[in-house]
């Protein structure tokens, strides 16, 4: 089945651009330049997964998330050029399923649609709970298996990289100071934590970050410690 993606970008350019991309991979492109264009494709058309610029004119990029989510619950990744947290959690508590801060890297955005719609089309809009598997955007551990993926490829961790990873995934958002993680991973009192736990977090990244260096998942709270990231999936079951 052919997939069928919608590219709402003002910037016209950046949209054909994207629409190149996305049909060499094998995707029907569709293009709208502001919000209200983009609620009249999706009555036309039979979306499976929408990329949303933010700022538009007529209908922003946020306003036509909230409309569509009223209608429909396909995959929305955000484009914006803002790279603030603060408007990432805005569009994602919205409703977008992932975020791209522009400019940004064509295989990774391919990289990001290909994981949406696989996780779409395979589990559905409301998988089903299991108990032991924890998930948040394209990562997943198998604490019942002992595995982790991102976007289905196997990753190989540490012990030590395991249990980190398993700690800030089965509490997506929740900050944790770097001597609560070590003393928790370690099991002991955290003498020398700082670099120790950094290490570890730098290896993880380099393992599961598609850009190590901008993480998607594992994110520093400066002055205080680490969190995973909550992104378009988060869920402990």
């Amino acid at each position: 089945m052919t997939m069928h993606i919608l590219i709402c970008d003002d910037d016209k350019e950046i949209a054909a651009a994207i629409a190149v991309y996305l049909t060499n991979e094998g995707y029907q492109t569709h293009l709208a330049h502001n919000g209200v264009e983009a609620l009249a494709a999706l009555e036309e058309t039979d979306i499976h997964l929408i990329l949303m610029d933010i700022m538009m004119p007529k209908l922003d990029g946020l306003q036509a998330t909230m409309e569509i989510r009223k209608r429909r619950n396909i995959p929305i990744i955000m484009l914006s050029a803002k790279s603030e947290d603060t408007d990432k959690i805005m569009g994602l508590s919205l409703g977008a399923d992932d975020y791209v801060t522009k400019p940004f890297n064509p295989l990774e955005l391919i990289a990001r649609v290909k994981s949406q719609l696989r996780r779409f089309t395979v589990l559905g809009s409301a998988p089903t709970p299991q108990e032991g598997v924890f998930t948040v955007g394209g990562l997943t551990i198998d604490d019942n298996h002992k595995t982790v993926t991102v976007d289905g490829a196997d990753v190989r961790l540490t012990p030590l990289e395991y249990k980190i990873a398993l700690l800030l995934i089965r509490n997506p958002g929740r900050v944790f100071s770097i001597d609560e993680i070590y003393e928790r991973v370690w099991g002991e009192d955290a003498y020398a934590a700082d670099n120790t736990v950094a290490v570890h977090i730098r290896r993880i990244r380099e393992k599961i970050e598609f850009d190590p260096k901008n993480p998607n998942y594992i994110k520093v709270v400066w002055g205080i410690g680490y969190k995973m990231e909550r992104l378009d999936s988060a869920s402990s079951r």
